[in-house]
């Protein structure tokens, strides 16, 4: 009898502890499946764009200024990281270079055409912008301050045209800088052997975090496991200096600042330093000082110089906007007054000295006409006025500019037609052409204004 009671219970208990244990064996898989990476993944998604191009294909020419006639039209395919609510994007400026149509996918599906708002061809970046009707997921920014060679990034994009495609590997190197070819390179990039293939530009490259770390940049062709990134702290400076809202708004703030990053804690943190003010600037009239600490525009937090320009954005001349800064240890709240920003000079030559940094006088048409029939004059350049837009771009005192853009600058009133043209900002980067030794030399004027 009580042999009989013990088997019985213990079939009771193998019922009860297998019941039990059915639905454990179930979800402890399940939760063991969903790693930091899948959870990275899922947040970051819907801040990823798929981009598709279309491009036109000309037909050559002799013609040193002409468009010619297209011939054929050739798809292309990218990818894009969403860095403001309001439908702004960052993305490679090599996937919207010399593009005619740009079209946006969102991770929901939208698809929704965009626009080049500005290009930073020293970074390859470029500002998208597409009009939205609702408040679109941002981009969580991490720092690359603080990568370490081995640790493990994700990346997603829109390879070879499979939307939002997404591989991991580890940090193979940092500040590797690279050169593709004569006229593409690169400084200080992020390698990853994270699977980078074509339709990847422009997408993002994250920490186990779901952080921003990069932008996907390049592959090394031929090569296997080796692909490169921006490091995102090179892009929160340049798409910065695109956002700003005396590009986007024509006001005017007067600030200019400094990002920091505090690697020393486990958390990095980041913050925005006030380097100083401009003369007569709304920032110098607000109080703001050398080394005050940005912590709070309007109602935003501001983490980076991106945060402050987002905050900005979309705000009149005569707008007063209330800042807290911390300085020496204490906050302190004050009031900015944007205004409008400086109206172009009325004098070609000083407009041609402010957005170009060049002095410029007419030459002897003949002095060109020698070296390429088909110039008929140009400017010779009698100053460049030092760090300027001239200036990065390697034009030289001595040189004669013959053509911006697809027009000859015969007088200095072509010039500023080419500057004041209300196109302008498709144009970026310009291009330029000079003589030189007796040669015609092409280059880019980035950042023109």
């Amino acid at each position: 009898m009580r042999l009989h009671r013990l088997l019985l219970s213990l079939g009771l208990l193998y019922l009860v502890t297998t019941f039990l244990a059915g639905p454990a064996l179930t979800a402890g898989p399940t939760l063991a499946r969903r790693t930091a990476i899948v959870e990275a993944v899922e947040r970051v998604r819907p801040a990823v764009v798929n981009i598709h191009s279309e491009r036109v294909v000309k037909k050559p020419t002799d013609d040193l200024f002409a468009l010619a006639p297209s011939q054929s039209r050739v798809n292309g395919m990218g990818t894009g990281i969403v860095i403001d609510p309001r439908g702004y994007i960052i993305t490679n400026q090599h996937v919207v270079e010399d593009v005619n149509l740009i079209r946006v996918r969102l991770a929901d599906g939208t698809a929704l055409t965009a626009k080049v708002l500005a290009r930073d061809p020293e970074t390859d970046l470029a500002l998208l912008k597409v009009d939205v009707s609702r408040p679109l997921a941002t981009m969580p920014l991490g720092t690359a301050h603080d990568l370490m060679v081995g640790e493990t990034v994700i990346a997603i994009g829109n390879a070879y045209g499979y939307e939002h495609t997404v591989s991991t590997g580890i940090v193979s190197a940092v500040k590797r800088d690279v050169t593709l070819n004569k006229e593409v390179s690169y400084k200080s990039l992020i390698q990853t052997d994270a699977a980078i293939n074509p339709g990847n530009s422009g997408g993002p490259l994250l920490n186990i975090h779901g952080e921003l770390v990069g932008v996907n940049v390049a592959i090394r062709a031929g090569a296997q496991g080796i692909g490169f990134a921006i490091p995102v702290d090179t892009m929160i400076r340049a798409a910065a200096d695109m956002m700003s809202i005396r590009k986007r708004n024509g006001t005017w703030h007067g600030l200019i600042v400094r990002d920091c990053v505090d690697t020393s804690q486990p958390v990095p943190t980041r913050s925005l330093v006030v380097e100083r003010t401009e003369s007569n600037s709304p920032a110098l009239r607000a109080g703001l000082q050398t080394g005050d600490i940005i912590r709070q525009v309007a109602d935003r937090a501001i983490s980076h110089s991106l945060d402050l320009e987002c905050a900005l954005l979309g705000r009149s001349a005569g707008d007063t906007v209330p800042v807290v800064v911390l300085r020496n240890g204490q906050e302190q709240r004050l009031a900015l007054a944007l205004q409008n920003a400086e109206r172009l000079p009325t004098s070609p030559s000083d407009l041609v000295w402010r957005k170009l940094g060049l002095k410029l006088s007419p030459v002897q048409p003949e002095l060109v006409s020698r070296t390429h029939q088909q110039l008929h004059g140009g400017l010779a350049v009698a100053e460049v006025q030092p760090d300027s837009v001239a200036a990065r771009a390697g034009i030289q005192r001595g040189d004669i500019l013959v053509g911006l853009h697809q027009w000859e600058t015969l007088t200095l009133d072509n010039v500023v037609f080419v500057l004041t043209h209300p196109d302008l900002p498709t144009f970026n980067p310009l291009r330029f052409y000079i003589v030189r030794s007796g040669q015609v030399h092409r280059g880019w004027l980035q950042n023109v204004e």
